[in-house]
């Protein structure tokens, strides 16, 4: 028997979890049955795991799939089925298999299918006795020979029966089979390959008696077998099931999914049933799109996953289910020695009790002194059982056993003194251990163990009357912000901050103002800035250095993102002098952070890179990962960015920006920040995408979204709409770009968030242009172009390209060289950006030819196409050539247009080759090959040339002539040659041709039909 590639549970459950897709192992097995090969085949899981389903599916393949034309009848299904009592019952499967048969056939086929093995099968069945008279059982004294006989008997039927038509004889549930059943389908599977029967048995593979091991070893020995194993669905696979069960169009919450994860394992059935549970029950409800939950502590099993769980639980004897109890109340692992305190029973006793459990095959041993429940809802399910005043009890013996069996080394299990006291509602101690507990978990950036941790210190609190519970609303608040969960977090900064006003601490009051400033910042910058602008004048008015310059850095950035860079500039380098004179390193380290990001804004680029190199240095050696994340991403993308492509930029170390983004994100998914896990991919595809990495780019700025979109934070998956908008565009898949650009732009209206709406405005609107939408883009840019011209950020200038843009599409280029003018002496006025930007050199290039003013035009576009290699920005690069070309082809320098073609078009084609998915890659080659010109129409000499194998006139003449029989002495009299030219002739012709011998040119002459009229 061997093992086919493991079936994934969502390929099986097609009906469950949406998918169509063929079992091509089950195609081959049914497909080779119904063509004569006998077939064997072994379904293998756990309860649940999904074998019926899987049953199911080969019945309807086997009731559709097409029959050879020899065969003229449908395929015949024999199906039985085992249970548990039939472990006493002989050829209990075959019984159930074959009476509804029997029953089904109209006695005269029966007869004549049975024929002289009548009797044999009376023994089996009696009452076949009185379906067909006359027949008596057939007896056999010697117990063996009688065994024998009826295998024999029983084959030939099955053998009869599939003489005309495929027969699948299906048998579930062979774990719980006779043993002389087993051995008659071990007697069988030898005799079955050139016959179109198809066996198929079905056994779990977590109750594998001695008879059935030896079954299913005979079955591997003889290599006559197809054992399909299936496996429990992996995280992923679960997720997919649950949002379809729940018809989300959006991902399923993180902590639902893995507590549905963690208690079912992967098991379908016990999903099924546990969702179904949680909805009859109302423990799970929408809420806003979201999916919440009750604690996995507090979930109510459904009695059928019960019953499936506990079959053997109810066979134990009462001191093994009081011991199990025990264990259950520890958790999914328990250790030993603990249990022998809580039990006061000696080694010998509980190593008795652990065995009856082990060979019930509900717990496993771990190791020499831990054990582990075997399935995650055996452990509920018994867990479930227990009083809610028996389970209080029980904790609280178990934190006080804990205190005492680990008592030299307490420190080491504070997170489960906090649970166990939690659950025995003993407040005072949990405000002791879960406080430890919480500290530990943050370290270790378990971000979820600390936020339980978290929650059961302010309700620990609630219940002592404490007062002041503004610290803990924060401390919690800070974690459902770093997982993304704004409305949760802003509802405890809010409750904090009204604490603190209720007891006027300014101190306080200032921090939670801070908190919530810059928790708005991901949903509203209207809002934000209300709060950071509350924050700095509650700080002045408290004359407090340290949180001045805090509150200084707080609405610099503010500043900067509504498109006042110098205001923020302002605001920054005041916040790093009190920071240098208090020698406070963090906050010099967060304020070089922000003034890089400033400096981008602005189009220093190489300013902001060398802040941001400083902020790493500093973050790292603090061990600050969220700032380290941020200056990593924006470091690794200084080089080009979407965002940042209206300023001068310095030649990328693509080895070493690579390093830090792929750092930027390890770092986010080491401390659980799914925010910072969107910063950092929404960097790597800003800093791919302009350098052509577009496939790698597009699959990360996918994966951000979804994370975006499921922690709801509105500026992140605003500028993944921004980056996708920008990616398509370089695909030139344009109408997708615009949808992504529309969304950006709208989302970015919403937030208030200046820079965004700029930088949106300006991408949207060259869409549109290069669409020839004229009057949409007028539309969207109408409302950030005004007069004056405001170009002090890289937004604003990337919305003013694309009016020079429009400009241009109008046939106005004066207006449009008078806007790339104003960029230009905008962007170099600033003696570091001394250079060339290549995309707003393009454009400026393209309206001096427009004018006219094409020796000044090619130069400033040569100048862009250097500087657009040197920058390794190969999307632009190509467009660059084409326009190139098209101004050497209209100064007809036709030999350097085709050149220059030649090389947009390679560059065209390699970057096709990094889109992985073909549907993009395909349209990307045929929209971007459409916009280089098509060569010119050959004249008449030409096509004549081109039909002729690409020889000239004379070549012609002299091979019309060879094919005359003439020699090149003849030839040369009569072109008036030297006879040394027509040897020259005659051998540009084989070159040309790929021939050796005139004669095959003479052979060809005649096979296109060149004559001297042609020559």
């Amino acid at each position: 028997m061997y093992i086919m590639d493991m079936v994934r549970l969502p390929v099986i459950c097609t009906k469950l979890i949406g998918r169509q897709q063929p079992y091509d192992l089950l195609i081959r097995l049914v497909t080779a049955t119904c063509n004569g090969h006998g077939q064997v085949a072994v379904i293998a899981g756990e309860a649940g795991i999904g074998k019926s389903r899987l049953v199911t599916e080969i019945l309807a393949q086997w009731e559709t799939v097409q029959l050879p034309q020899s065969v003229q009848t449908a395929p015949l299904i024999l199906r039985g089925r085992c249970f548990e009592p039939d472990l006493a019952t002989p050829y209990a499967p075959l019984l159930d298999l074959l009476g509804a048969h029997f029953v089904a056939s109209a006695p005269e086929q029966l007869a004549a299918n049975l024929g002289t093995s009548a009797p044999v099968f009376v023994k089996l069945f009696p009452e076949l006795a009185d379906v067909l008279p006359g027949l008596a059982s057939h007896l056999v004294d010697e117990p063996e020979q009688e065994k024998r006989h009826l295998f024999q008997m029983l084959t030939t039927y099955f053998l009869r029966l599939a003489k005309t038509r495929p027969v699948l004889l299906l048998v579930e549930d062979i774990h719980w089979s006779d043993e002389a059943s087993l051995e008659f389908l071990l007697y069988l599977t030898h005799r079955i390959a050139s016959h179109p029967i198809l066996l198929l048995c079905t056994y779990r593979s977590d109750e594998v008696r001695s008879d059935l091991s030896h079954f299913l070893a005979e079955l591997n020995r003889e290599r006559i077998a197809v054992e399909v194993r299936l496996v429990p669905l992996s995280k992923d696979e679960v997720a997919e099931m649950m949002r379809t069960i729940f018809a989300l169009s959006h991902p399923v919450d993180a902590d639902f999914l893995e507590t549905i994860f963690a208690l079912t394992e992967g098991n379908p059935f016990f999903i099924e049933e546990v969702l179904k549970s949680l909805v009859e029950s109302d423990e799970a409800f929408a809420l806003d799109e979201q999916w919440l939950h009750v604690p996995l502590h507090k979930l109510h099993l459904p009695r059928s996953v019960q019953v499936a769980v506990l079959r053997r639980f109810d066979q134990l004897s009462q001191e093994a289910k009081d011991l199990l109890a025990l264990a259950a109340v520890i958790g999914r692992s328990f250790p030993f020695a603990l249990l022998r305190q809580v039990t006061q029973q000696s080694e010998h006793e509980v190593i008795a009790l652990m065995k009856e459990v082990i060979a019930a095959q509900l717990i496993v041993e771990e190791s020499e002194e831990t054990f582990t429940f075997r399935h995650a809802l055996t452990r509920q399910a018994i867990y479930n059982g227990l009083l809610a005043r028996e389970r209080k009890a029980l904790h609280r013996t178990m934190a006080q056993a804990i205190e005492e069996v680990y008592a030299h080394a307490l420190e080491n299990h504070v997170a489960d003194l906090a649970y166990h006291y939690y659950m025995a509602s003993e407040w005072e101690q949990v405000l002791h251990y879960a406080q430890q507990a919480g500290e530990k978990a943050r370290k270790l950036y378990a971000l979820r163990i600390a936020l339980e941790h978290a929650t059961h210190l302010v309700e620990a609190a609630q219940h002592l009357a404490i007062e002041s519970l503004s610290a803990l609303y924060r401390d919690r608040a800070q974690i459902y912000e770093t997982l993304g969960e704004f409305e949760l977090a802003r509802h405890d900064y809010e409750h904090a901050l009204h604490c603190a006003r209720q007891r006027q601490d300014c101190q306080e009051e200032w921090r939670y103002l801070l908190d919530l400033g810059y928790l708005w910042t991901g949903h509203n910058y209207i809002r934000a800035g209300h709060y950071f602008r509350q924050a700095l004048a509650l700080a002045r008015t408290m004359g407090d250095a340290f949180i001045i310059a805090q509150s200084l850095n707080r609405l610099g950035n503010w500043y900067t993102n509504i498109e006042e860079p110098i205001e923020g500039l302002r605001y920054h380098k005041e916040a790093l002098d009190i920071f240098q004179l208090l020698h406070d390193e963090q906050g010099i380290a967060e304020t070089v952070d922000l003034l890089g990001m400033t400096h981008y804004v602005r189009g220093s680029m190489a300013e902001g890179m060398r802040y941001f190199a400083q902020a790493v240095t500093l973050f790292r050696t603090l061990d600050i990962p969220q700032g380290l994340l941020r200056a990593l991403a924006a470091l690794g993308t200084g080089n080009a960015h979407y965002l940042f492509m209206m300023a001068v930029l310095t030649p990328p170390d693509e080895t070493e920006n690579m390093r830090l983004l792929d750092e930027a994100l390890a770092t986010a998914r080491r401390i659980s920040w799914r925010a910072g896990e969107v910063n950092a991919l929404i960097y790597n595809g800003f800093g791919l995408g302009p350098h052509g990495k577009l496939g790698r780019a597009l699959e990360l700025a996918q994966r951000g979204l979804r994370i975006a979109e499921e922690i709801k934070h509105q500026v992140w998956i605003s500028t993944v709409h921004t980056l996708l908008g920008a990616l398509y565009h370089d695909a030139c898949i344009l109408d997708s770009a615009q949808y992504h650009f529309e969304q950006a732009w709208m989302m970015a209206k919403d937030i208030g968030a200046l820079t965004m709406i700029d930088a949106n405005s300006g991408f949207l609107a060259s869409t549109y242009i290069a669409q020839q939408d004229l009057a949409h883009a007028e539309a969207v840019l109408s409302a950030v172009c005004t007069s004056p011209m405001r170009m002090q950020t890289q937004m604003q200038r990337l919305a003013w390209y694309a009016q020079a843009e429009l400009e241009l599409a109008r046939n106005n280029p004066v207006q449009s060289l008078m806007i790339t003018e104003r960029m230009i002496a905008e962007v170099t006025q600033d003696k570091d950006n001394a250079g060339v930007v290549p995309r707003l050199w393009h454009l400026h290039a393209q309206a001096l030819i427009a004018l006219g003013r094409i020796a000044e035009g090619e130069a400033v576009l040569l100048a862009a196409i250097e500087a657009a290699r040197k920058l390794g920005l190969r999307p632009l690069l190509w467009r660059l050539y084409i326009t190139l070309g098209l101004l050497q082809r209209e100064q007809r320098q036709l030999k350097r247009a085709r050149e220059t073609f030649l090389l947009a078009r390679t560059l065209i084609e390699e970057l096709a080759a990094s889109l992985t998915k073909e549907q993009i890659r395909e349209q990307f080659l045929r929209n971007a090959l459409t916009q280089l010109p098509r060569p010119p129409e050959p004249s008449p000499r030409q096509k004549v040339k081109q039909a002729f194998g690409g020889l000239t006139g004379r070549e012609r003449d002299v091979a019309a002539w060879v094919a005359q029989g003439k020699t090149n002495q003849e030839i040369a009299k009569i072109l008036i040659l030297s006879e040394r030219t027509v040897a020259t002739h005659v051998g540009h012709i084989l070159a040309k041709l790929g021939f050796r011998r005139r004669a095959q040119i003479a052979a060809w002459v005649k096979e296109v039909g060149l004559t001297l009229e042609h020559a």
